[in-house]
């Protein structure tokens, strides 16, 4: 019961980052810059050694990607004021627009998906996600 219980899960998140992957063409970011923005965005300023480690990657992976976003104008560079012989990452103007339009789009996109449903299944949703919550703490914290 356990196995396909956490089977069914992993197919769900699958299923749930893919669908709401954002549409549109053009100068779309790819998934890991995405998410490194996401987490420069949510964290605030951030140094790059920490930004790696909750991406887990190394830190010449993450030293590309912020290069990508800082062309992209999405972030920049600062000299970390209790350090400076560290930088720190934040985000910009743009790179907040981005996140948090395409958050909003996400939440418009599941919020209508949710009117759709049945008010039973809305509720049965609406229980259980402090449990989806804790459990993605759980997994966060294990990884």
């Amino acid at each position: 019961m356990k196995r396909d219980l956490a089977t069914r899960i992993n197919s769900a998140t699958v299923h749930v980052v893919r669908a709401l992957r954002r549409p549109e063409a053009g100068e779309d970011l790819a998934a890991e810059h995405r998410s490194a923005l996401g987490v420069v965005y949510f964290a605030g300023p951030i140094r790059m050694g920490a930004l790696a480690a909750a991406e887990r990657v190394g830190a010449p992976a993450m030293t590309r990607t912020v290069g990508i976003l800082e062309r992209a104008g999405f972030v920049r560079r600062e000299v970390d004021p209790a350090d400076s012989r560290a930088v720190r990452i934040h985000t910009t103007a743009k790179g907040a627009r981005y996140i948090s339009e395409g958050r909003d789009e996400r939440v418009r996109r599941i919020a209508s998906a949710l009117r759709r449903m049945p008010r039973p299944a809305r509720a049965r949703l609406a229980a259980a996600i402090g449990d989806l919550e804790a459990l993605m703490t759980e997994l966060e914290r294990g990884a």
